[in-house]
Parts: structure tokens; C-alpha cells; sequence
């Protein structure tokens, strides 16, 4: 179901629209990822468990909404969003592995 009419949109707008979409992917990849990340760090060092749930929930509530909204627009701005998301966690991890030992 397409809420938003993108079908009669001119190339040049369904190309920004994707590429809009992937960027957004790409940010919030690397949001949940490095959020992800802060997570493991306080487990493994003794964090408080309400800090270490609040982000699991927050990042997780953060990813759907995205995701939904995305899937709004259509496969193609759903599909530039998941891409971008893998992307930011390609980011993330290529630091994370220059940082531990």
C-alpha cells in the first residue's frame, strides 16, 4: 500500500527520494550500531542494567520507526534505507575493529 504517491513523480525526484532514503539509512545504521556497541561496552564493564535497557529499547523503537516510515513511501525508499542501514553498520564495525585490540 502506497500512502505517498511517489509513482507520478519525475525520475530526478525518485532518484533524490532513494538517495535521500539511503543517506537516512546510513545515519541511523550508524546510530544503532555505535549505540549497539556502547552497549557491549557496559555490559562487559558493570554498567547499570536500567542504562543498558534504555538504550536496547531506544534503539530498537528508533530502527522501526524508520523502517515503517520508509515502508510508507515504498519498496524502493524501504530497500535505500535497509542499504543504508547495512552500510552504516560496515562503518561502525571498520572502527570498532581499528579501536579494540
Amino acid at each position: 500500500m502506497n500512502y505517498l504517491s511517489v509513482n507520478n513523480l519525475p525520475t530526478l525526484a525518485l532518484i533524490l527520494i532513494v538517495l535521500a532514503h539511503l543517506g537516512a539509512g546510513i545515519v541511523i545504521g550508524m546510530l544503532y550500531f555505535r549505540s549497539l556497541w556502547s552497549n557491549v561496552r557496559q555490559l562487559a564493564g558493570g554498567g547499570r542494567v536500567t542504562t543498558m535497557i534504555a538504550l536496547i529499547v531506544g534503539r530498537l523503537a528508533l530502527l522501526s520507526v524508520v523502517l515503517v516510515l520508509a515502508s510508507l513511501e515504498g519498496t524502493g525508499a524501504l530497500l535505500a534505507t535497509v542499504l543504508g542501514v547495512v552500510i552504516g553498520r560496515a562503518v561502525i564495525m571498520r572502527k570498532v575493529r581499528q579501536i579494540t585490540p
